[in-house]
């Protein structure tokens, strides 16, 4: 987009006073940027703008302005997106106080890619760091992005994780894109834009400030199908981006915990309000694969030319279930997988050569009809000769 074409979008991102809420209110009621801007005083008066916010949005600084513009011109991988360029992400499009405009630094082409937070405690025990990288890493390696927040802690291993992986993944941060924050993460966040992308709300310049956190965690949720919460206290700001999910109608999952570790009481009240527990990836895919494109849906499911099984014939008293489920090859061969010693859902994957998904929603149904058995600590066991 060319610099006088940006300029009406970043006027209104520069008026003080004027949060995401007003902006939402401001634009059902006039119906555009242009006529917010060319709206009289008293006409935004009524629309609910205080005599400072207006004075604010007549007089903005064209410094700042050009602040912006000098910045995205620097360099190839940086760019400022409106709500109506083609590479703003369509899932954050559909919240109720999406940003007018995007700053990105990296691949703006990513921000459409199909997403999962993965958020958590600034102090992480050693654990919760490793379910994060983990955890990350196998989603990444599914083609789902992963989105976080670029702090200390959780974040950082979530996007490392996602690295590691060869995936792409996206930090959300609260500052503008001309620092980082923290400042100990600046490799990371030169790994992240040089693979993956970087995205802020605040313009350029804006330093890191308490209240612009939840602002922040609104844009993690808003652009992902689903947020994972990895590990969190009862006061951790990390609870506010479950709640924006929640608001948001996205998924909330979340890691159960050791009931005397004060790091896990967060995730323990988000699954007693109806999160989902994850014990491992395929808990989230089976959950987020109706919800998917259908290009990543696809690789996630069943092969479209496995032959639908009547489920109702496993359980005759006249036939061997083994044999009715014999009859489809990749139910075959993870029953070949399968023996009376127990074997987690991993090594189910690795062993049958099916992908994770497949494996969790066939385990599902064998389960249902008597031939597989769920032990304690998540392993199955053959339950037939």
């Amino acid at each position: 987009m060319a610099d006088d074409d940006l300029l009406p979008w970043l006027t209104l991102v520069h008026t003080k006073g004027l949060g995401p809420g007003t902006l939402r209110r401001l634009l059902e009621g006039l119906g555009s940027i242009d006529a917010i801007l060319g709206a009289s005083d008293s006409k935004l008066r009524q629309a609910g703008l205080s005599a400072k916010v207006i004075t604010s949005m007549r007089n903005i600084d064209q410094e700042q302005m050009d602040t912006d513009l000098t910045w995205a011109g620097e360099a190839e991988d940086r760019a400022i997106i409106t709500r109506d360029s083609k590479h703003y992400p369509k899932m954050l499009l559909q919240i109720a106080d999406a940003p007018l405009v995007l700053y990105v630094r990296g691949d703006p082409e990513v921000l459409n890619t199909p997403q999962l937070a993965v958020v958590g405690t600034r102090k992480p025990t050693p654990g919760a760091e490793r379910h994060a990288f983990d955890m990350a890493r196998q989603l990444a390696g599914y083609g789902i992005t992963i989105t976080s927040g670029l702090a200390l802690g959780i974040d950082s291993f979530a996007h490392r994780g996602a690295l590691e992986a060869g995936g792409f993944t996206i930090a959300v941060t609260s500052t503008g894109l001309d620092r980082v924050y923290p400042a100990k993460h600046q490799q990371l966040a030169r790994d992240i834009a040089e693979k993956s992308a970087i995205v802020s709300e605040f313009p350029i310049g804006t330093n890191p400030i308490a209240s612009y956190f939840p602002r922040r965690n609104r844009i993690i949720s808003g652009m992902c199908y689903g947020t994972l919460v990895v590990e969190a206290t009862l006061k951790s700001g990390t609870l506010t981006t479950a709640a924006h999910a929640t608001s948001q109608a996205r998924e909330v999952f979340a890691i159960p915990g050791n009931i005397d570790n004060q790091q896990s009481r967060g995730c323990h009240a988000l699954l007693k309000n109806g999160a989902t527990l994850v014990e491992d990836v395929a808990d989230i895919l089976v959950q987020l694969a109706p919800l998917l494109p259908k290009s990543l849906d696809s690789d996630l499911s069943e092969p479209s030319d496995t032959p639908e099984v009547d489920k109702s014939r496993g359980n005759s008293d006249n036939e061997n279930p083994k044999q009715t489920f014999d009859q489809d090859p990749a139910r075959a061969s993870l029953l070949a997988s399968l023996s009376g010693d127990p074997i987690s859902l991993d090594q189910l994957v690795e062993r049958s050569g099916l992908d994770i998904v497949t494996v969790t929603k066939m385990t599902v149904d064998l389960e249902l009809d008597g031939m597989i058995e769920k032990i304690p600590g998540g392993n199955f066991v053959k339950t037939f000769a």
